[in-house]
């Protein structure tokens, strides 16, 4: 059986890929971290959907990520979730990889969903930059 937040985070990438910031943002906890690139965090959902547009521009509003292999490591309302992830877009020239090992974090919230705490696609490059 599929765990549940692999449906999700394709929710997610979907969210992203037609440009739906706002229920994008329903997927992430209110005080949620996005590394927007390494040196470069947004904080809150506020400052992550604003950064989610610039990263849409920046990509000639062509982004489509896609997840392939991934580990899902839960325990208790905390589950971690580690994804070979793809970023396709028109524009490619991009100084950071389009294929990356992220690192997400998820948490459940009281009605026992689940919501993006920590969004890092770059997952343990960060420690090379």
């Amino acid at each position: 059986m599929e765990h549940e937040l692999k449906e999700f985070i394709k929710k997610c990438d979907e969210a992203i890929k037609q440009e739906d910031f706002d229920t994008l943002m329903k997927y992430y906890t209110e005080d949620a971290i996005l590394v927007v690139k390494p040196g470069m965090v947004a904080r809150g959902r506020e400052e992550i959907k604003k950064a989610f547009i610039a990263i849409a521009k920046y990509f000639n509003n062509s982004l489509v990520p896609t997840q392939r292999e991934m580990v899902i490591l839960e325990a208790g309302d905390t589950a971690l979730v580690i994804s070979q992830t793809l970023l396709d877009a028109e524009k490619k020239d991009s100084e950071f990889s389009m294929d990356r090992r992220a690192t997400y974090v998820f948490k459940k919230n009281t009605q026992g969903k689940w919501l993006c705490a920590i969004d890092n696609s770059y997952g343990t490059d960060l420690i090379n930059s």
